[in-house]
């Protein structure tokens, strides 16, 4: 009998500190009107004790309990991540750890903002293939690879994380994707560059290690490409759509793609007035708030669009019947 993976439960964590764009205006030449006007983002969560892993066992627990699964039932734990807290081991491997979720396969997926969306495809064929139970968990501490001195992605940004359990289900709920890459374009944006150094090079490389955005070209990248994208996954459905989760980056990219594929704007979901671009953990994050506040009721049969779009670059898109 076919399995096909099925979102039972939503988790989600972010820090309890909250920077407002008038804090950043203390320590940067910007101010809450520039900030906001230009990307609707009004405050962000920072990170000040939690690293990435803390944040991302953080909502494993909530998914366990909220499931009354128990660690022990998981075949995998998928962590989308930039920010991870080591190269190796992976956050995966610390969340698997900390919950004792002995028997789970664990990895973490570097695909940026898209990371999710693409963890969460990788999730589905797991149990298209024989697994039953896995958690998928997008988490960024963003604000550590930062250069807070550059005021053009520093307000930007901000820490959290998000997941969803998996479980097999006889129904068929992640009905059609595409997932995308352009590495051409992958200087667009940059984090977390790791020079060669040891005794027989020469001359180290100068390249600062910081994030660094070209926001021009990511904005219009999301407006021509994520938008064709979505039609592509649109066209393949039998039913409507009813509402677009997609990445978390600028309320005017959200806007643009609305009015580009025709859809009202009052259908995309938008959080990221509260927490910023949190990355691979931005989809995840406004998911479980939309489940929370009961906007979109699991088991609803509700059909919703995840769109994730950024660095590499990639842009993944996927709709799901929740």
């Amino acid at each position: 009998m076919n399995s096909f993976a099925k979102i039972t439960q939503t988790a989600s964590f972010v820090p309890e500190t909250i920077v407002t764009n008038d804090q950043l205006a203390q320590i940067m030449d910007t101010s809450d009107d520039w900030v906001s006007t230009r990307t609707g983002i009004k405050e962000r969560r920072i990170a000040i004790e939690e690293n990435t892993s803390d944040l991302c066992i953080k909502v494993a627990e909530q998914l366990l309990e909220k499931s009354d699964s128990t660690a022990d039932e998981l075949d995998f734990i998928i962590v989308a991540t930039m920010s991870p807290d080591y190269n190796s081991p992976s956050v995966a491997c610390l969340v698997q750890g900390a919950i004792g979720a002995n028997n789970a396969m664990c990895f973490d997926l570097s695909a940026a903002c898209s990371g999710f969306v693409y963890a969460l495809s990788i999730g589905d064929k797991m149990i298209r293939t024989g697994a039953k139970k896995g958690l998928i968990i997008g988490g960024e501490v963003i604000s550590k690879v930062l250069d807070w001195t550059d005021r053009s992605t520093a307000v930007l940004f901000g820490d959290g994380a998000g997941g969803v359990l998996l479980e097999a289900s006889q129904k068929e709920h992640i009905t059609a994707e595409s997932l995308q890459a352009d590495g051409k374009r992958a200087m667009s944006l940059t984090s977390g560059f790791t020079p060669l150094d040891n005794p027989y090079v020469k001359e180290k490389p100068t390249q600062d290690s910081s994030l660094t955005m070209e926001g021009r070209e990511i904005f219009d990248f999301a407006v021509r490409d994520v938008v064709e994208q979505i039609k592509q996954v649109m066209n393949k459905q039998d039913k409507e759509i009813d509402y677009f989760l997609l990445h978390q980056a600028n309320a005017r990219i959200l806007d643009k793609i609305a009015k580009k594929i025709g859809v009202s704007r009052a259908r995309f979901l938008q959080n990221m007035d509260k927490y910023g671009n949190t990355s691979a953990a931005s989809l995840p994050i406004l998911l479980d708030e939309a489940v929370a506040s009961g906007k979109i009721a699991l088991g609803s049969q509700r059909n919703i669009i995840l769109s994730g779009f950024g660095g590499g670059l990639t842009w993944a898109t996927v709709s799901v019947v929740l």
